[in-house]
């Protein structure tokens, strides 16, 4: 029978719950989809903490990759035998089995292996739109990304360094300092020990980044704001320290006619052309090796409260996966 990972109230990792349940077979504009390795996200805790609220009981998870076993009426892009993975949709990743709308499914190159698809689409894609699209960064920019060792930071630190940016990257121990160096921090700041606005004005010689990538929230928001230089842009894009603070817009002008914009990556892979596109240059990096993913954990699906508590308490670095 098919395990499941579900949770009927909302709460700490041991809400989460080990069940069976038959997959079913894929209707029109489904498939059948056998996982092979599922994506261990944050945006995952906030859906079984309640931050943001799901329909229970619930299933969780949105990220995967797997091999197609069956395809419903109207299925053409992808078919039974194709190597897949995805990001977005429907909750119920953690599983061995599902039926879903095949929508968000992409084939995978023949260079890109299943256990780092599981773990790099919605954080690949979600850096792809992040320096692409959100905030365009070009060659020669320096720019601030908070938790730079994060499984999000690692595949933006990679990519940004390819395209000739500077990055300065925050992190919060000297063993993740060290990560962040590895894959090409130009300048890293451990926010535990440094003046975080500081350390970026010496860098920039007092004229602050043109963009602040932040994922972290209410912790770092008012750093953020004073780390952009006029005109600059905060793009919030997590809530790991929980939410950002209700602001008023005229801070935005006091501190020098700044931009904010808290994007997701639903709104720019909306169509099937974003999706493909996004994913095209994601994995383009991966295969020109300017992006290098390996889960840095794998927990059994069973233990999928286990990778919850340590992902929450920072005791990982990079992506991790379950294996199913």
């Amino acid at each position: 029978m098919n395990q499941i990972i579900r949770f009927h109230a909302t709460g700490g990792p041991e809400v989460l719950q080990l069940e069976q349940s038959d997959p079913g077979q894929p209707g029109a504009g489904e498939v059948l989809l056998r996982h092979t390795a599922i994506g261990v996200n944050f945006i995952d805790t906030y859906h079984r903490s309640g931050l943001y609220p799901l329909t229970l009981p619930s299933g969780l998870g949105t990220e995967a990759a797997g091999v197609v076993e069956a395809v419903g009426e109207g299925v053409s892009h992808v078919a039974v035998g194709d190597r897949v993975a995805y990001a977005g949709g429907a909750q119920g990743a953690y599983s061995q089995q599902r039926v879903m709308n095949a929508a968000p499914l992409v084939r995978l190159p023949d260079d890109v292996s299943d256990e780092p698809a599981a773990c790099v689409m919605l954080q690949g894609m979600t850096v792809e739109y992040l320096i692409r699209r959100t905030f365009a960064v070009q060659p020669g920019q320096t720019v601030l990304w908070h938790a730079a060792a994060g499984g999000v930071g690692q595949i933006a630190v990679q990519w940004l360094k390819s395209l000739g940016v500077h990055v300065i990257g925050t992190v919060g121990n000297a063993d993740k300092a060290a990560i962040a160096h590895r894959l090409g921090c130009k300048h890293v700041i451990n926010y535990r020990e440094e003046d975080v606005v500081a350390r970026v004005n010496e860098i920039t010689d007092g004229k602050g980044v043109p963009v602040v990538y932040d994922s972290v929230g209410k912790d770092t928001f008012n750093i953020s704001l004073d780390c952009l230089a006029p005109r600059g842009m905060f793009v919030s894009f997590g809530n790991a320290s929980g939410a950002v603070p209700p602001f008023a817009p005229l801070l935005l002008a006091q501190k020098g006619s700044l931009f904010f914009t808290r994007p997701k990556l639903g709104d720019y892979v909306a169509s099937r052309s974003e999706l493909e596109a996004s994913a095209a240059a994601l994995f383009e990096r991966i295969g020109a090796g300017a992006v290098k993913v390996q889960p840095s954990a794998r927990y059994a699906l069973a233990d999928a409260a286990r990778a919850h508590a340590d992902l929450e308490a920072r005791q990982t670095t990079g992506s991790i996966i379950l294996l199913p």
